[in-house]
């Protein structure tokens, strides 16, 4: 016959989870930096060519930024399951957020790009989400103030058609939102990692 949990033993239960949640998740920082990278400078790439006449090749380098960083991302994610697991519930909710907000993404683009709208500013609100939320599961406060950072740029990106602004807008993001902390969980990956 099983006995309920005291609430002592049901606090230390989820703070085990969270540790083991913030030790695997530390590992994420490739995919942080990854995607700050590719994003970052898909976004420089659209600043530089503005005043190109109107083409597809002018959103090329987000479909290449995509691109790569899916394959890569797939082909890491892939590797590191074969080494670890998941078999923590943590991982597996962090991973449905991400998985959600990838389609959601997905659905965004689709939606608006072909009514030549900009996408830009919804997926910039949007990525505050998964990032805000990732933070508060493993309390991670870095991720936490890059999701709020996400939403501030998003608002204003909706009320501006400046582009220098736009860029800066959201090169600082995700520079704050995923570079920074993906440096920090790299230091934290280096110090966990057994010597």
């Amino acid at each position: 016959m099983e006995r309920d949990m005291t609430p002592d033993e049901s606090l230390r239960l989820i703070e085990s989870m969270i540790g083991q949640a913030k030790k695997s998740f530390s590992r994420m920082s490739f995919y942080f930096l990854l995607w700050g990278v590719l994003l970052i400078g898909a976004m420089i790439a659209t600043y530089i060519m503005r005043d190109a006449p109107p083409s597809p090749v002018q959103g090329a380098a987000w479909g290449v930024a995509g691109l790569i960083g899916g394959i890569l991302s797939s082909i890491h994610g892939a590797r590191q399951g074969k080494r670890e697991p998941v078999n923590n519930p943590m991982d597996r909710v962090i991973g449905w957020l991400w998985g959600a907000f990838v389609i959601t993404l997905l659905i965004t683009i689709a939606c608006t790009v072909p009514h030549h709208r900009d996408p830009g500013p919804m997926i910039t609100l949007l990525t505050g989400l998964p990032t805000f939320m990732t933070g508060q599961i493993l309390r991670f406060r870095p991720l936490i103030i890059g999701g709020m950072l996400f939403w501030f740029a998003g608002i204003i990106m909706h009320f501006t058609d400046d582009v220098l602004l736009l860029t800066v807008l959201y090169c600082s993001a995700m520079f704050f939102g995923y570079i920074v902390p993906g440096l920090m969980l790299k230091r934290q990956e280096n110090v966990l990692r057994p010597a």
